[in-house]
């Protein structure tokens, strides 16, 4: 099996997974009109995913072709679940499986997963290795922080880089530090001369040294390639900077407010598609998959920036499907359709 890793640009610039942003409609959305080296789903509860709730999480790892090459992420504490869940990711047909190891919700870290693998390192490698041994040759891939309360990358990166995945990406906050500081990106330099100076530790197949992914502050595709030139990191994750923004990878100059909310209305009609009501019949029975209130987040931020934007913005807020954002549109836009 091709490690895709192996394949990308150096440097290579990746979408960030962010719950209930970047689910299957904004990534079909991002593939269309910029599309990034890799992407990766939204993250996915391993022990959810072996419930009897399983159905309804196995639509957060929804993904199109175009996507690829697409990662799913996964998250937990108990090593056996990752080896099942990681046998689950490759029948899926996914090109690489992510284990998260940095979130610092209070409900991911007192299951012991997330930002709280970092206070155990032998955990932390135990379901990397068997993350490893169910996942059938697809590369495994880690996603932390510089450390917990503090940069423990000295400590922390060596445990990681012991159990060989094909890369790790650094959000270059602490845990503590959430992201209510600028991005430390003097210690992805730092990072890199690690994974040097630690050998080069080999990736998940043959042939290569394990990559390092910066992640912080990359408002811009013009930003993260400078970010990556000088600090020396294989590839850029990007995250916030594509609200609003989904022909972010393409760089180019700032869309025009018409733009903006033609591709806004897009995204909305392929959400609801999706998720709505009326999409394609399944067996989950509920009127919505996904809430449709997850749209108004996309809304702040396709509306922002020109005359008359703010009132727009709280106009939408009142919409409750896509017709009714087209509607609020219309009266102000009547040549706008998606």
């Amino acid at each position: 099996m091709t490690n895709f890793w192996h394949t990308l640009p150096r440097p290579f610039f990746a979408l960030a997974p962010m719950a209930n942003v970047t689910d299957a409609a904004f990534r079909r959305l991002i593939a269309k009109y910029g599309k990034p080296d890799v992407m990766w789903t939204e993250f996915v509860s391993c022990d959810g995913l072996l419930s009897a709730g399983r159905e309804k999480l196995l639509v957060d790892l929804w993904y199109s072709e175009a996507e690829r090459p697409i990662v799913a992420q996964i998250f937990g504490a108990v090593p056996e679940h990752f080896y099942q869940c990681a046998q689950l990711v490759a029948s899926l047909g996914f090109d690489g499986i992510d284990i998260n190891m940095g979130c610092p919700d209070r409900a991911v870290e007192k299951q012991g997963a997330g930002a709280a693998l970092m206070k155990n390192p032998k955990l932390a490698k135990e379901i990397i290795a068997q993350t490893k041994r169910g996942a059938d040759g697809l590369p495994v891939s880690i996603k932390t922080r510089m450390g917990y309360s503090k940069n423990e990358l000295e400590a922390w990166l060596p445990h990681l880089l012991e159990a060989e995945p094909a890369a790790v990406t650094l959000h270059l906050r602490t845990r503590k530090e959430m992201s209510s500081v600028p991005a430390h990106w003097d210690a992805a330099a730092q990072a890199r001369e690690i994974i040097e100076r630690f050998g080069g530790a080999s990736a998940a197949s043959a042939g290569g040294r394990t990559l390092l992914i910066g992640n912080g502050d990359s408002a811009t595709l013009a930003d993260a390639q400078e970010k990556a030139q000088r600090y020396g990191v294989d590839g850029v994750m990007i995250g916030r900077g594509v609200f609003g923004s989904p022909f972010l990878f393409a760089g180019g100059e700032q869309k025009r407010p018409e733009e903006r909310l033609r591709v806004m209305l897009e995204h909305t009609t392929l959400f609801e598609k999706l998720y709505g009501p009326n999409r394609t019949p399944d067996t989950i029975k509920q009127p919505w998959l996904k809430n449709f209130d997850v749209m108004k987040k996309h809304y702040q931020a396709y509306v922002s920036g020109w005359p008359g934007a703010k009132e727009l913005r709280a106009q939408l807020m009142t919409a409750e499907s896509a017709a009714e954002t087209a509607a609020i549109v219309a009266r102000r836009y009547p040549n706008i359709a998606p």
